[in-house]
């Protein structure tokens, strides 16, 4: 009888037992479900809303070289345009150059890209060390009503003072980027980040495809109607950046708990300072816990980045102003350049660069640079528009290729927790070289002409090159 009661005593607990534990099985199954749901839903709000905001971005870029020519026949007398001119012509007078006003644009364009870079580079980790303590849904909106402030300011700049203005805020507010791929990371696991940070990839390709020929088709029709050719693109880069406010502000959950948050904003902006400083990005100061071997090649990487992009995005800068300049293109002109090269690189990355074997991505980079030269010499020497779309496509699969493979062969080092830092220096070292890379590369430009220009870039390749042979990647695991 006691033998009885006790075992259907334990038969009880054992019920209850498994009970508890499928309970709680179920539980974790729903709360897995519910975290997949929520990931899911934002990541693809942060696909829209980025696909907005480079639709608004890249709608000034076949635009750039008329602007400059509009306000240097506008902006007369005292205008911010005028006093730089008057600047830049007794500089060359100083140094003997040649006459070259016809390419004041390109170094006054040059300058203006460069600070919107620099600006970025400087706001971007701020930004990021204010989202620790704050949340990211407030600062995404705060970035986003400075963006759309911007474009009110571009609709309205009758004068090239107010062009700047108009770039300085945009710079200032551009961390929208950055706090998109930390909403991604916050969101996701280590097996799925890879799909949310491609769909990143995917906005920026189809805002770089259409948004230069959308700003372009807005600006010729308002230059038939007789105003000013900027103001409907303006307006339209402001009617994108005001819808994009509205739904962030509607569908944008935050994904950073209160719980998780840095304490004080002292503690994240000591951090973030680290991808400020050039001399502790170089150095990878905010690295910890890594080898010497390891350190010695990611600073290698980093080095190799740093020069790579540099010469690539000066150069890649100047390229709306060679064909303004050496061939006459309309923005719309321009506009199918983007669209050309927006469409190869797609190619290349969808159906070459994605399917890239582990272990060969140090190839794959190096056979990038090297097509990256003979597209230069093209480009430098093209009389006409077939041999400069040839260089033109070349430049395109570089372009597609070299960044991706290098991101990889980075992405390999450092432990789990210390992943997210190396990544974050490799972006601003990035963001460093895109902040110098547009105004040397100008300033060559107005110095020297565009072909000098590109045949520099050809040969400076040979470094990033070489400094290439020397690294050793790591193996994937």
């Amino acid at each position: 009888m006691g033998d009885t009661q006790s075992e259907d005593t334990m038969n009880g607990h054992v019920e209850d037992i498994n009970g508890k534990g499928t309970a709680e099985h179920e539980s974790n199954m729903k709360e897995e479900e519910i975290d997949g749901r929520f990931s899911r839903r934002a990541i693809m709000v942060v696909f829209l809303s980025l696909l907005l905001d480079l639709l608004a971005f890249t709608m000034i870029l076949p635009l750039l070289p008329s602007l400059l020519d509009y306000y240097a026949q506008h902006d007369k007398g005292d205008g911010w345009y005028s006093m730089l001119q008057s600047g830049v012509n007794h500089f060359r007078e100083f140094l003997g150059i040649p006459d070259t006003e016809r390419y004041n644009s390109v170094l006054f364009g040059g300058i203006i890209g460069s600070l919107f870079s620099f600006l970025q580079f400087v706001a971007s980790p701020v930004i990021g060390a204010a989202s620790d303590v704050y949340g990211r849904r407030p600062l995404m909106m705060l970035t986003m009503v400075g963006i759309t402030s911007s474009y009110v300011m571009w609709a309205l700049s009758h004068n090239f003072q107010l062009f700047v203005l108009a770039r300085i805020v945009g710079g200032i507010s551009k961390g929208n980027v950055s706090l998109s791929t930390t909403i991604i990371t916050d969101v996701s696991t280590r097996k799925t980040r890879g799909k949310g940070m491609a769909m990143i990839g995917i906005s920026f390709s189809l805002g770089f495809i259409v948004g230069p020929m959308i700003g372009a088709l807005f600006a010729r029709s308002a230059a038939a109607q007789g105003g000013a050719f900027y103001v409907q693109p303006a307006l339209f880069a402001l009617f994108l950046a005001a819808a994009d406010v509205l739904f962030v502000y509607m569908y944008l959950d935050e994904t950073l708990p209160e719980e998780k948050r840095a304490q004080s904003f002292g503690n994240s902006f000591k951090e973030a300072q680290n991808l400020i400083n050039p001399v502790s990005l170089f150095c990878f100061s905010a690295v910890k816990k890594t080898s010497k071997k390891d350190m010695s090649m990611l600073r290698l990487l980093g080095f190799i980045y740093f020069l790579y992009l540099f010469i690539f995005s000066g150069l890649e800068f100047t390229l709306t102003f060679l064909v303004h300049k050496r061939f006459q293109y309309t923005s719309i002109q321009q506009g199918r350049m983007f669209v050309f090269m927006g469409l190869i690189m797609a190619l290349v990355q969808g159906g070459f660069v994605r399917r890239i074997k582990p272990g060969k991505e140090k190839r794959m980079a190096v056979m990038g640079m090297v097509i990256l030269m003979p597209s230069f010499l093209m480009i430098a020497n093209a009389t006409t528009t077939t041999l400069f779309y040839a260089g033109l496509a070349l430049f395109a699969f570089a372009s597609a290729s070299v960044v991706p493979c290098m991101t990889t062969l980075v992405s390999v080092y450092g432990s789990a927790d210390q992943k997210g830092t190396i990544m974050g220096i490799f972006r601003s070292l990035g963001a460093l070289s895109r902040a110098f890379g547009p105004v040397v590369s100008s300033a060559v430009y107005w110095a020297y002409g565009a072909s000098t220009c590109y045949i520099a870039g050809s040969i400076l390749l040979v470094v990033p090159l070489f400094l290439f042979t020397m690294v050793k990647p790591q193996k994937m695991d």
